[in-house]
Parts: structure tokens; C-alpha cells; sequence
């Protein structure tokens, strides 16, 4: 009688006092990271074939952040702001070509370090920060995710082969895993920008009829699965980075994710032809170049940008059944009660918008991300209810003291972002927030509620009205009557 009274006072304790997110409880923290998504997921409506039935339930789950982008829109400055939670001008991690975090600011604490130094267990697997750094988990596996289903060095060109590349007949002939030949770049597109390289061509895509385990996103799936069931989490509590490549190019996935174009062919995104007529020269240039990806001109003449969308499409399904099967392991395990869970994109990616391919531009499609925050179910009624979606502009900047907010753990004292716990509780609170996004020195763009501004290097400036041009087709810096709301944005960026 005495056990069950002691039981019912346990429980009736717990219901009246929830147990606090910042005091002596310590949730774990699943990190998903997915390599340049955009919005074409079925929860943000960004392109009507979009299948991701598993991120799409994962943000019934908690709350979906619908304006929410990136520090910088490239691999590297973008996932070195996150995991220092400092911005680029503070870690002089500008581009891709900057030194990786660790050697451009090695005394910065990063996000699995602190948690280490708090007692927790680090683990973490695929793409994280871009680039392999010795010691950012305590464990960690890695495998060849970029060339999946390929090893990385079968997919380079031999010396004969080499002069066709920047031809219009490119030609590396290998074999798939059941000893298939195959001929890359599936597209038959030469390469624009190493031609004379012998690298492989990334810019590229098409579906194999080869097991799912020959790519490394199902690997590093299986992987987290497996410390899940084996009861990571049981000692003590964990930090678990889970970093998807896919839709990062080349565009390669199983090729059943291709199967339902056969009925329904992939719809373009919507563009106007003249879309760069209203910008200056910099800007044309920053969406011309084939820096990270190819030009929108050789897709053109190739006609290969239908099965580029399609080829798109198919692997953002692909990661979001991996996602999946991540999800239902978690549920299953004795860590399901007591996890945030966290899925976020690096940056967005264009797929022809304005003339463009690939992220490394200051516009709405290359800085914004998904972004889903779920808290651990025993914490549920304390945050908002499951569904819900907040529209108030927030930056992958603000995950480091999220999640140390949420731990309750020692938050440094120069981060740059915020914590979004406020926002979790109640996403219809105004924050009035300026977010910005920096594309190398010199070149900002600054993104609030309705307004996106952008100014580059030399001088040049674009001003967009969000709520009625959401496509950022009219460039409304020039016009007299929004002089001052362009002058009170400029001076956000200063």
C-alpha cells in the first residue's frame, strides 16, 4: 500500500511540476543535417511533386520554421556558423576556399565540444562540417557519400578520356557494383567549370538499379540505427549528428525514386526570361558563373533541365526515406522520450531561377532552408502545440544556443545567434529580427519579415518586397517611394 501511495505521488509530481528544460535534466539531441535542400519538401510547398512524407510528419511533431536561412549559402561558412555559433566575419570562414573552422579559428568551442565538456556522449556520422575534422565527435563514421554509388577515385578521368570532358560528347566510361558499364556524365553535359581537370563532374545526375547500400546516405542511416538499438543514450546522455549529402550533386539516387516521372515529368520552377534585366552587373555575374554547380545556358542547349528538377526531386525522397527509417529506429528506442530532434539544411539551391545553379547568391532561394525543432516528448506540453509553424525570420546561427538553452548547458557569451526557445513556445510572437546572410566580403543580404536588401561589393543594391513578390522578380531599389525603407535596411548591415 505504501509503494503505491509513494507511485502516485511520483506521478502526480511530475504532472504538476514538468520537469524544467534548462535544470538537472538532460535530453539528448538527434542533429539531422541535409546537404543544400530547399524548400521542395511537401511542408513548405515549395514545388507541387515534392514527396518527403517523413519530414513532412516530423514537422506535425513540433514547429516548422518557414523563414529561416543560412549564415553564408556555401558548405563551409554555412556549417561553420553553425557548429561555432559565430557568423563569418567573426571566424574568417567567408567561402568554400577559406580554411575549414578548426584551422581559420581554432580556439573556438564547438557544438559537439561543448557537449562533451558537459558530460555528454558525441557521435556523429556523414556530412557534418564540410570537410573531415579530426575530433569533432568522440566517435564517428565516415564513408564515400559524394560519389555514391561510386568509389571517389573510379569516378576520375584517365588520360585518354580527359580531352572529351569539356566537349559535347564528355565520356568516363565504369562500372556499377553488379559490374555494369556505365558511361558518366549520365547527362552527356561538358563540364563548365574544371574541364581540364580530371575530376569527376559533379554536375550530373540520374537514378541506378543498384542496392540502396551502395550509397552512403542509407550507410550512415544504418549506422545511427544500429547505436540506437544497441541503447545509446542508457549511461548517459548523447549528441547524435546525422549529416545526409543527398540533394547535394551529382544527383544520384536509387532509381525507383525516379519511376513516377515515367506518368507525371518534373515541373519546372516558375522564372520570367528577363528576370536579370532590373539587377547590375555583379549580380548578373553572380548568377551566371558556374561556380558551385554548372551554367543554366549548357542546360538549355543539353535540354537537361526537366530531368535535373526530376533528378532533384527524386533524391531529396530518397534522404527523406532515410530520414525515415532514422526516425521509427528513435521511436522505438529507449531514447524516444527524451530527444530533441533537429533537422536543418546547410542552404538553399537554385534549379534556374534566375539563370542560376547551385547556392553562392544573396537571393531567397539560396539562403533559405527547412528547418524543424521537435522537443522531447516528455517536454511537449511545455512548447507549442505539435504542428505548429512560425513565420518570423530566424537563422541557422541561432542553433548553438538553442540547443545549449535546451540542455541547459554553459552558453557562451559571444554567440551571434539567439535562442529560439521563446519562438517554441510561442511561434506567433513578433520578433522584429533582421537576419543576414553574407556571400563572400563585401556581399550581404539582409532578410526580415516582408523585406529582403541586398548589397554587394561594389555598391550595388536590390530591394524586394517579400509579401507581394515573393519570387524576387521586381528589384524595387531604384524606386523614390521606398527610399527610406531602404535606407533604414542598409544601415542593418553596416
Amino acid at each position: 500500500m505504501e509503494i503505491l501511495k509513494l507511485l502516485v505521488f511520483f506521478v502526480c509530481t511530475v504532472l504538476v511540476f514538468p520537469i524544467p528544460v534548462n535544470g538537472s535534466y538532460k535530453p539528448n539531441v538527434l542533429f539531422i543535417a541535409v546537404d543544400d535542400l530547399n524548400d521542395w519538401i511537401g511542408c513548405l510547398d515549395g514545388h507541387p511533386q515534392a514527396e518527403t512524407p517523413n519530414m513532412d510528419r516530423l514537422a506535425k511533431r513540433g514547429v516548422l520554421f518557414t523563414n529561416a536561412h543560412c549564415a553564408a549559402p556555401a558548405c563551409n561558412p554555412s556549417r561553420a556558423a553553425v557548429f561555432s555559433g559565430l557568423m563569418p566575419a567573426r571566424t574568417g570562414v567567408w567561402s568554400n576556399d577559406s580554411h575549414r573552422i578548426d584551422a581559420a579559428s581554432p580556439k573556438t568551442v564547438l557544438l559537439p565540444h561543448l557537449f562533451r565538456n558537459e558530460g555528454y556522449e558525441t557521435l556523429g556520422t556523414g556530412k557534418m562540417l564540410h570537410g573531415k575534422v579530426t575530433g569533432l565527435f568522440e566517435e564517428s563514421y565516415n564513408v564515400n557519400q559524394r560519389w555514391s554509388p561510386f568509389p571517389k577515385n573510379d569516378v576520375r578521368y584517365t588520360k585518354v578520356e580527359l580531352p572529351s570532358k569539356g566537349t559535347s560528347n564528355p565520356r568516363h566510361l565504369m562500372k556499377d557494383s553488379l559490374g555494369r558499364q556505365v558511361v558518366l556524365p549520365i547527362n552527356s553535359m561538358p563540364s563548365d567549370r574544371k574541364p581540364n581537370k580530371p575530376d569527376g563532374e559533379s554536375f550530373d545526375w540520374g537514378g541506378f538499379d543498384v542496392p540502396d547500400t551502395d550509397f552512403g546516405d542509407t550507410k550512415i542511416t544504418s549506422w545511427s540505427m544500429e547505436k540506437l538499438r544497441k541503447g545509446l543514450g542508457d549511461k548517459k546522455p548523447f549528441f547524435l549528428g546525422v549529416g545526409y549529402y543527398r540533394p547535394h550533386i551529382p544527383l544520384f539516387a536509387p532509381q525507383k525514386y525516379f519511376e513516377r516521372f515515367k506518368d507525371e515529368p518534373g515541373k519546372l520552377p516558375f522564372v520570367v526570361t528577363d528576370d536579370l534585366n532590373d539587377v547590375g552587373s555583379m549580380a548578373v555575374k553572380w548568377a551566371r558563373e558556374p561556380v558551385t554547380a554548372g551554367s543554366h545556358e549548357t542546360v538549355l542547349k543539353h535540354r537537361q533541365w526537366r530531368a535535373a528538377v526530376e533528378a532533384y526531386l527524386a533524391c531529396t525522397t530518397y534522404v527523406d526515406y532515410e530520414i525515415g527509417r532514422l526516425l521509427e529506429t528513435l521511436d522505438k528506442s529507449n531514447a524516444s522520450l527524451d530527444t530533441w530532434i533537429i533537422l536543418w539544411s546547410d542552404h538553399g539551391w537554385h534549379l534556374g531561377e534566375k539563370e542560376h545553379w547551385g547556392k553562392w547568391t544573396g537571393w531567397e532561394r539560396s539562403t533559405k532552408v527547412p528547418l524543424i525543432v521537435v522537443p522531447p516528448k516528455r517536454l511537449a506540453k511545455q512548447f507549442a502545440p505539435e504542428g505548429s509553424r512560425c513565420d518570423q525570420p530566424v537563422g541557422l546561427i541561432d542553433l548553438f544556443p538553442t540547443l545549449t538553452d535546451a540542455c541547459g548547458l554553459s552558453t557562451p557569451n559571444n554567440l551571434d545567434g539567439e535562442s529560439l526557445l521563446p519562438l517554441l513556445r510561442d511561434p506567433s510572437k513578433q520578433t522584429g529580427r533582421a537576419l543576414v546572410t553574407t556571400f563572400d566580403k563585401g556581399n550581404v543580404s539582409l532578410r526580415t519579415i516582408r523585406w529582403r536588401y541586398i548589397r554587394y561589393s561594389n555598391g550595388e543594391e536590390e530591394l524586394y518586397d517579400l509579401k507581394n513578390d515573393p519570387n524576387e522578380w521586381a528589384n524595387l531599389s531604384e524606386d523614390p517611394r521606398l527610399a527610406k525603407v531602404k535606407e533604414r535596411l542598409a544601415l542593418l548591415v553596416e
